[in-house]
């Protein structure tokens, strides 16, 4: 796959790769409480986010972790379901995809859509054998692409932090860790 979208400075736009899927919730789609599993908006979350990032570095990426995915109000049967991505930050062969999920009724127009959940992946773009290739950088368009590589570097520290707090404990040098 290729991607033939502009690039500035060396660097891809963040609206070259910026994606949207949306579906129709069912009832088999549903928990037993009665709304929509959490799981289901995962995998909606993971599909647009994959879209993007493979979008953005010009072939094929993985999902390499979900720092974070924030449920904040319930999905309900008949809900249409909007999820919305682009790539807040890239690294040399990693990417933030950053995941804005909203419902809105499917037989109401004009309605406000309501924001239910949020989340933020890391992709690594992978070459034909599996290993980690190069990604453009991205270049934020927008004081609010600014604003969201500013917050993606910061949750990159944690994450970084984080995995070399995980390795120590298990005795591994960072060397060792994938």
């Amino acid at each position: 796959m290729t991607d033939d979208a502009p690039t500035v400075l060396g660097g891809k736009p963040t609206s070259a790769a910026r994606s949207r899927l949306s579906r129709i919730m069912t009832v088999l789609d549903t928990n037993l409480l009665g709304t929509v599993h959490g799981g289901v908006v995962m995998k909606l979350v993971d599909d647009v986010a994959g879209v993007v990032a493979q979008r953005h570095s010009g072939g094929p990426a993985v999902t390499a972790s979900m720092d974070e995915m924030a449920f904040l109000a319930p999905v309900r049967v008949g809900d249409l379901v909007h999820a919305e991505a682009q790539v807040n930050w890239a690294g040399t062969t990693s990417m933030e995809v950053g995941v804005r999920v909203l419902a809105e009724p499917w037989n109401e127009a004009g309605v406000p859509p309501t924001r239910v959940a949020t989340a933020y992946l890391v992709f690594v773009a992978v070459d034909e054998d599996g290993r980690p290739r190069a990604v453009p950088p991205v270049v934020p368009e927008t004081d609010e692409d600014r604003r969201r590589v500013g917050e993606a570097e910061i949750r990159r520290t944690h994450r970084l932090a984080r995995r070399a707090a995980i390795l120590h404990s298990r005795g591994q040098g960072a060397a060792t860790g994938r």
